[in-house]
């Protein structure tokens, strides 16, 4: 159950995102890569992801040089979250910065296996011709 104080947290950190990450949430926000819906700072048990698709179990992390100093700390975390039956893509801020598109399209070859879900009916054209 969400604490007041995780979401305190959370709007911090959307407030607080650095360029890479506004970056990619323009990109992934809505609904815009092929019909995900993706979530900002999501709380996963003790923990904020950056993004996350949760019909498709995939977190998206972006890491900036402060990562380097804490090698341990995420490895322990992508452990979790894989735990909790998450796939975890990591991508440097410099990365998202220089590379959106090669980082949206690995980001869409993970939610290969996963169809979207939702209302995907079909053209009203098969809809007719369906009809037994």
């Amino acid at each position: 159950m969400r604490s007041t104080l995780d979401h305190e947290r959370e709007r911090h950190l959307r407030r607080e995102q650095t360029e890479a990450e506004r970056r990619l949430w323009w990109r992934l926000r809505n609904r815009r890569l092929q019909g995900w819906k993706f979530r900002r700072q999501h709380r996963i048990g003790p923990y904020f992801a950056d993004f996350a698709c949760v019909e498709a179990g995939l977190v998206i992390e972006l890491d900036g040089s402060q990562h380097l100093e804490r090698i341990a700390h995420d490895a322990f975390r992508t452990a979790y979250l894989q735990r909790e039956g998450f796939s975890v893509l990591r991508f440097w801020n410099d990365t998202v910065l220089r590379e959106t598109d090669a980082v949206l399209t690995a980001i869409l070859t993970a939610l290969a296996p996963h169809p979207p879900s939702g209302h995907l009916l079909p053209a009203s054209r098969e809809k007719e011709t369906a009809k037994p």
